[in-house]
């Protein structure tokens, strides 16, 4: 694999180097947010090491940015103990995972070898199906584009938003806890991060619903969770 190493600690980003070169992996470091932005947008990497902490741009505001953009490379996020709100944020702005300081490099292993396994079962799981258009009312989402309109015009969500709101077009009428959802579109389990999803969530009925407080797409199930409405849905092979 190709690695981008982001952080500031030389100490640190001299262990992760030594253990992954010794694997045969290639690795570039930064040590300020600047710095590990311009290469992370310059080049293409398999995954990106990311500090949370970082001299000039933080963690939290270069994965944001890395988000916006239509490609995708997992991104591992290194915190402190104290800094539970930034983990949150930093999974909720689309962070793969996160490893909390000090940690082992067994670990960082364990944590990077579970995000390619994801990985892996998606794009296994995507080869098998077709692309589709999915029509829910005067919505239609392309599966092979990952675009959305809404009576025709465009609307822009993240890649995490769209894969959210795909998952539950593409089972209408199911009804999906919280934690079923993390499993799902997130990949992971974490019990105490609901809210994520709950976030996502709010911010998806304010890009597609017409009144975020009464959505006709995304429905609450009070006391369960959410489902997606079947609005005569159609599906029609690209």
């Amino acid at each position: 694999m190709k690695i981008l190493v982001i952080e500031d600690d030389a100490d640190i980003a001299s262990n992760i180097g030594q253990y992954f070169e010794d694997k045969g992996h290639q690795l570039d470091f930064a040590f300020n947010g600047a710095h590990g932005l311009a290469l992370a947008t310059a080049e293409r990497f398999d995954l990106i090491i990311l500090d949370l902490m970082l001299p000039g741009l933080d963690g939290l505001e270069i994965c944001k940015r890395l988000r916006r953009k239509s490609s995708y490379v997992p991104i591992l996020m290194l915190t402190s103990k104290s800094s539970e709100l930034d983990r949150v944020l930093g999974l909720e702005i689309g962070a793969d995972d996160y490893v909390t300081k000090p940690f082992s490099i067994m670990e960082l292993m364990a944590r990077v070898k579970a995000i390619f396994r994801r990985i892996e079962k998606i794009q296994d799981k995507e080869q098998d199906e077709t692309y589709d258009v999915i029509h829910a009312g005067d919505m239609i989402i392309n599966t092979e584009k990952r675009s959305v309109t809404i009576n025709g015009s465009m609307v822009e969500v993240t890649s995490k938003e769209f894969d959210l709101l795909l998952h539950f077009a593409r089972n209408p009428e199911r009804v999906f806890t919280r934690s079923q959802l993390l499993d799902k579109v997130w990949g992971y389990g974490h019990e105490g991060y609901e809210h994520t999803v709950n976030s996502h969530i709010n911010r998806l009925r304010s890009k597609i619903e017409d009144n975020p407080a009464k959505p006709r797409f995304i429905i609450t199930v009070w006391g369960v969770g959410y489902k997606f409405a079947d609005l005569k849905k159609q599906v029609t092979d690209v």
